[in-house]
């Protein structure tokens, strides 16, 4: 009798778009991280892009080329390369995303490709909801496949206790519906980049 082969797990990696001081978005993140340890379905990272410090976009080389010279870019490209679907944690500044994370975005072209993307907003009474559809525009150019179901947190200031974010049941209800999706489309799109199923 054969043993079926080990499967790898799927690896969600969330990144914190805001570096401003003050910002709630780490806050967000880390009950959503909380979530997905419960969920138990992904192996779990988190990336701050304010620890990461991503310079603004120094490389000689255009991306889609991988001839990466700095060991940030590389370092980066690395955490990307081996997350099989992501969730990006954005407040909405002027109607759109904040700058670090388009930043972070453009440092890579082949390391995003075929991964599913979703997005957790916040802010005040449009819970961001443009930064998300600005967003997702750009992660489809990156050949990302932005999922439907998403987390839209309005009033966000509201929901913060002492630096940590009290989330509703409306907002862990979206998180589970984005959960479900996300290992539904990163389970069908590893095996589109060659992946074990």
């Amino acid at each position: 009798m054969t043993s079926e082969p080990s499967v790898a797990p799927l690896t969600l990696t969330t990144v914190v778009a805001s570096t401003r001081p003050g910002r709630v978005g780490r806050s967000v993140a880390d009950w959503f991280t909380a979530r997905v340890a419960e969920y138990d379905r992904f192996e779990s990272h988190l990336v701050d892009l304010h620890e990461l410090g991503l310079p603004f976009y120094d490389e000689p080389h255009p991306p889609a080329l991988r001839q990466y010279t700095k060991s940030h870019t590389r370092a980066w490209s690395r955490i990307v390369e081996a997350s099989d679907a992501f969730v990006f944690v954005t407040p909405e500044y002027n109607g759109g995303f904040p700058a670090p994370l388009k930043n972070a975005w453009d440092y890579l072209v082949a390391e995003w490709q075929h991964k599913p993307a979703a997005f957790i907003s916040y802010g005040g009474v449009s819970a961001g909801t443009r930064a998300v559809q600005m967003g997702k525009q750009v992660v489809a150019n990156l050949r990302m496949l932005p999922i439907g179901p998403t987390v839209s947190i309005p009033f966000v200031g509201e929901q913060v206790e002492d630096g940590a974010f009290r989330a509703g049941k409306i907002h862990d209800a979206a998180a589970e519906q984005m959960l479900d999706e996300l290992v539904r489309t990163a389970t069908v799109m590893r095996r589109l980049r060659g992946g074990t199923s």
